[in-house]
């Protein structure tokens, strides 16, 4: 992960609005899966605006939510409540993972939601294992496909939209099955077992909602640009209101191979 990616100024205040959080299923997965409890401290990498950081803070010891953008932190940190739990906020990437990691180990786990594709998968993998307790592992969670890629009439029509307004198809962002693939050979190659597992629910989606969740991952255009996006956008939405959005949340869930074990077969 590097610095620039984008995600700050404005675009955070849609990201931080829009963006899905997490069912209380997907927590409870990532806990099961490594036995996670209050004596733990998990570290989610590539945090932004803390979904998934907040989701799991009341369910471990300590959470450490970390991002290269100050402005994904800072309104992380301004979302935090007296339920969250305990939380700290580290300024970094996946490169200062083995000096924040040192200072933290043992991991119960380490998790990296909608961001893996900005990472060097096994070199991120790799560098873990040493700062992870044993049963610990590494939870990689894709949260649905984008906006304009569901099997749904309204989100083909925000992607025709999306080519028709940029001149180009909206990102997978390896949410789809190359992605995860890339992410399994990778935990695999460098020693994890891997459980693949979903959630999937339905939940109405505002033509709000669906433009603010396009906004927080474009870079924004101009204020008078921007408005001509949105009543556009909003134009092309509006005949199939209401909305609703069937979510597919994936868990990679890479477990610690004991030393010296080797994939069967």
């Amino acid at each position: 992960m590097t610095t620039g990616t984008g995600f700050s100024g404005e675009v955070v205040e849609y990201y931080a609005r829009y963006r899905r959080g997490y069912p209380d299923a997907v927590v409870q997965r990532i806990v099961d899966a490594f036995a996670l409890t209050e004596d733990d401290v998990v570290l989610d990498l590539g945090c932004g605006t803390g979904q998934l950081t907040h989701a799991l803070a009341g369910r471990v010891g300590t959470m450490i939510g970390m991002d290269p953008e100050p402005d994904m932190l800072a309104a992380a940190a301004a979302a935090a409540t007296s339920r969250t739990g305990t939380v700290a906020w580290v300024l970094g990437s996946d490169r200062d993972l083995p000096t924040v990691g040192r200072a933290l180990r043992p991991l119960g786990a380490l998790t990296v939601a909608v961001a893996i594709h900005w990472m060097d998968r096994a070199t991120l993998f790799r560098t873990a294992r040493p700062l992870l307790r044993p049963g610990g592992g590494v939870a990689v969670v894709t949260n649905g496909s984008p906006l304009w890629l569901q099997d749904a009439d309204w989100s083909r029509e925000l992607g025709a939209f999306l080519v028709d307004w940029t001149g180009r198809p909206g990102a997978t962002c390896q949410t789809d099955a190359d992605g995860r693939r890339l992410t399994q050979d990778a935990l695999e190659d460098t020693g994890y077992d891997v459980i693949e597992t979903t959630v999937d629910y339905s939940a109405p989606l505002s033509i709000d909602a669906a433009i603010g969740g396009v906004l927080s991952a474009m870079t924004l255009p101009p204020a008078p640009e921007r408005r001509r996006f949105v009543a556009e956008l909003e134009r092309w939405l509006r005949p199939y209101a209401p909305l609703t959005e069937e979510v597919h949340v994936t868990l990679q869930l890479g477990l610690l191979r004991p030393h010296g074990a080797t994939m069967a077969g």
